[in-house]
């Protein structure tokens, strides 16, 4: 029996993806004439079924043998909602579920997905399809060096910048992360012009806070700019200056954990105050305590050097978002426009929400970015459906679904096909003012640099070998051409476009800590730089690149084309894997990549791309 309905497609579906409080929805949907349908309804559940309603749907159309039923709803409460289709003839009686990207199934498949959120939800403009520049601050540049008196010991700062990270551990198997390259805010602040000129618009920093580590990840003082960083007047000089160039500077903070070398916690007695050795330690209701045995504490993933907090805490909701000086309003009246909150599914929705609210109660136009892996929409952690978006908690996330699905088409694991159902399911998850302000990312300081991945054939090799590891410069030159239909993809998707420090000019690197070398600015790859310059002014110069509405075109073999389209502007993307893609149009080439167009013809070699203006 042939059911026709596809979310994705207006004369299915109106509006396109989530829906406000209260907006109109209308659903049309085709059934064989042979069916002699007497009644269909849309069926319409909230996630935790405190919601379940049957809208009729009324007869429109007949056309090619197909009768056309068409009915509405407006949802009012803020939350997740599924919906099916109940289908009743003479014959029988069944319902019409979701299968794969685009097709129907009768008597089982998925539920179609709708997020409502609130009517007057918006992010701020300044962040919408922007250019954002990701820092690992230890190994961006350094101007002078810092005062180390206080930083926590022991550790080591390299003499050549160009050395390996350490990645072998200690005498008792630990690596302790605690080497440094002497990167710092004053080199940050040196190298704002680099940023501008590659019209960046948002500088995310990953931790700057006191702790022992060179990453940062385990605050030992929230409050305090880590000592071989700089200092807080350093820090404020920094966001004063990018005001002044029109970046804004966004702070990744960790509060599911804090050190254990921390003035928190304290466990080797540093500080005399910790949590650790002080049972009336203004911090010790922060830690969960063993109760038969003291010296044992809940820890993240079982590191006992990361001990988790208590989020919640009447007291660390006080000094985290709730207080005067809280550390939200800390930074943010020194100049910070936002926060990164790493492993968010680690964190309560109710944190989330405080946290969010307190931040737009500082400055309305900051934002707030959740590290989320998976499709965020509809992530559950810990059991727990969570409400990221319904609930006005984050206005971005970390878009990995976007990465992996770039990556693995560029690479031939995945099929055109794969990648529209990706990059379209997350543009109708996603509420559109989110969608425009995803983290797109190919490379992160938790993640290969794209160039390795694109490039090895082989991960499994040894830390030492990882460690030495270059592609040939016959591989490079190849690699090169695939990082450039990649890099392609991520400014011209919806979202915000993230480069990974030294992805612009080069970085190769396998995981951590190979992925977290120092800039290599006597060695930049100028050529490779030039193409991420035009990209990024791509993205600035076309408003349909930053906030347009998104529209999948073809999905053949190897070649992938989409539309972004604005009120004023349309703007046509294909990209080709395939030796040699032809097409006839009349539209004007931005910008061809391994290609040419002679008057309506459009020739692509293989990873050719083009940008046409309609």
């Amino acid at each position: 029996m042939k059911i026709l309905y596809n979310s994705k497609q207006k004369e299915f579906k109106q509006p396109f993806g989530c829906l406000r409080q209260d907006e109109l929805c209308t659903l049309t949907i085709q059934i064989s004439r042979k069916c002699n349908v007497s009644q269909a309804y849309i069926c319409v559940e909230s996630d935790d079924k405190s919601f379940i309603q049957q809208y009729p749907m009324e007869w429109i159309a007949l056309e090619d043998g197909m009768d056309s039923y068409q009915g509405s709803f407006s949802l009012s409460e803020c939350n997740l909602y599924f919906y099916y289709f109940h289908i009743v003839s003479p014959n029988s009686v069944f319902n019409v579920f979701k299968d794969g990207y685009s097709d129907t199934r009768i008597g089982h498949g998925d539920r179609w997905q709708i997020t409502c959120y609130h009517k007057d939800y918006d992010t701020p403009s300044e962040f919408k399809g922007k250019v954002m520049y990701q820092i690992f601050p230890d190994r961006f540049y350094a101007v002078g060096r810092c005062d180390t008196k206080d930083k926590l010991q022991p550790f080591s700062i390299h003499n050549d910048i160009y050395d390996v990270p350490v990645f072998f551990p200690d005498h008792n198997g630990i690596i302790q992360n605690n080497d440094f390259f002497g990167g710092n805010l004053q080199g940050i602040i040196a190298k704002l012009p680099y940023l501008k000129d590659l019209n960046v618009s948002v500088i995310y920093l990953n931790p700057i806070f006191m702790a022992y580590s060179n990453h940062r990840y385990d605050t030992a003082d929230y409050k305090r700019v880590d000592p071989l960083l700089g200092t807080e007047e350093d820090f404020k000089q920094l966001c004063d200056k990018a005001h002044e160039m029109g970046m804004k500077v966004i702070l990744d903070v960790v509060f599911s954990h804090t050190g254990s070398n921390s003035i928190y916690f304290d466990k080797y007695d540093i500080f005399h105050n910790g949590a650790y050795h002080n049972p009336d330690s203004p911090y010790r209701s922060w830690y969960q305590f063993h109760q038969d045995d003291p010296t044992k504490y809940d820890s993240w993933w079982g590191i006992d050097t990361l001990p988790c907090v208590d989020e919640l805490n009447p007291s660390y909701l006080d000094y985290i978002i709730t207080g005067k000086d809280s550390v939200v309003r800390h930074w943010m009246e020194l100049g910070a426009d936002g926060y990164r909150l790493d492993v968010a599914d680690e964190l309560p929705d109710e944190f989330i929400r405080l946290l969010n609210q307190e931040v737009k109660n500082v400055n309305q136009d900051s934002l707030v970015i959740g590290e989320v892996w998976e499709d965020a929409s509809n992530k559950v952690s810990y059991d727990v459906r969570r409400k990221y978006f319904s609930q006005r908690e984050l206005d971005s996330v970390m878009n990995y679904p976007y990465k992996n699905g770039i990556i693995g088409f560029v690479k031939g694991d995945i099929s055109s096909e794969q990648l529209a159902d990706t990059v379209m399911t997350i543009a109708e998850n996603y509420p559109k003012p989110i969608l425009d302000c995803v983290m797109n990312s190919l490379s992160t300081h938790d993640t290969m640099r794209v160039l390795t991945v694109l490039g090895v054939t082989d991960y499994n090799l040894s830390r030492d070998d990882k460690a030495r590891y270059l592609l040939d410069e016959y591989r490079l030159k190849d690699t090169i051409q695939k990082l450039k239909v990649a890099s392609f993809l991520q400014f011209t998707l919806p979202g915000t476009a993230c480069i990974y420090y030294g992805d612009e000019v080069g970085c190769q690197g396998f995981e951590d800590p190979f992925n977290r070398r120092y800039f290599p600015w006597d060695y930049m790859n100028l050529e490779l730089l030039d193409f991420y310059k035009e990209l990024t002014s791509l993205k600035v110069n076309y408003p349909a690149l930053q906030t347009g509405s998104i529209r999948v075109l073809s999905k053949q073999n190897g070649v992938f084309t989409f539309i972004r389209q604005t009120e004023t502007q349309k703007l046509y993307i294909i990209v080709s894997l395939k030796d040699d893609y032809e097409c006839f149009t009349d539209y004007k080439p931005v910008m061809i990549h391994n290609g040419r167009k002679n008057e309506e013809q459009l020739y692509l070699n293989k990873y050719g791309f083009v940008l046409l203006e309609g």
